[in-house]
């Protein structure tokens, strides 16, 4: 499994020629060349951010753990996760902003579960905060994956949260799947770019 550690280490930027900083595992050495690819040379460590919301933290712990499990079975699997909590899912998109900008991260997954309480229209805060993530990874050139889910109907009721907890679960596996394939993608990219 994959290390998660709490603490982020300094980690340089360095211009692209796309135009906006990438991390320092993503410089010349860093290239997609066979075995020695930034995927897994340990001296080109991924770093991973996950930033999860607090509501509903049982059932968004599972979306966490789904991930961690996922993860060493893709190409990330040497990858340092670092957790971050924040109280609700309103509060992820800045949260990943400040990391984005940071130079300290690779990637940023985001994970919460954003319900009908009965008072708002939930729908006006998830999509405020799926176009926040859209607006980080835009702007920063940091990748942002949503595993933010608005279900239309969630009630505190034992069949809810059973279907719920096997839900997020397999969402943080397909954001592990993801993060992967857009790292790589992305890694490609900078090694042509640096040609």
């Amino acid at each position: 499994m994959p290390p998660v550690v709490t603490a982020g280490r300094s980690n340089q930027t360095t211009g692209s020629r796309f135009g906006f900083a990438t991390p320092k595992s993503w410089e010349a050495g860093a290239r997609l060349t066979g075995k020695n690819d930034a995927m897994s040379d340990p001296t080109n460590t991924i770093r991973i951010a996950f930033v999860q919301s607090c509501w509903h933290r049982d059932l968004v712990d599972r979306c966490h753990d789904g991930f961690l499990d996922r993860l060493p079975e893709t190409s990330l699997r040497d990858a340092t996760i670092e957790r971050h909590e924040v109280p609700g899912a309103f509060e992820i998109p800045l949260y990943a902003l400040d990391l984005a900008r940071s130079g300290q991260v690779d990637a940023i997954v985001a994970a919460g579960l954003v319900v009908d309480g009965g008072i708002y229209r939930h729908e006006f805060v998830a999509d405020a905060v799926i176009s926040g993530l859209m607006r980080v990874q835009l702007d920063t050139g940091v990748p942002v994956l949503s595993s933010v889910l608005t279900p239309h109907q969630f009630h505190e009721h034992d069949a809810h949260h059973q279907f719920f907890d096997g839900h997020l679960y397999g969402k943080g596996a397909e954001a592990a799947d993801a993060c992967a394939a857009v790292l790589a993608s992305r890694l490609g990219i900078e090694a042509r770019a640096m040609v």
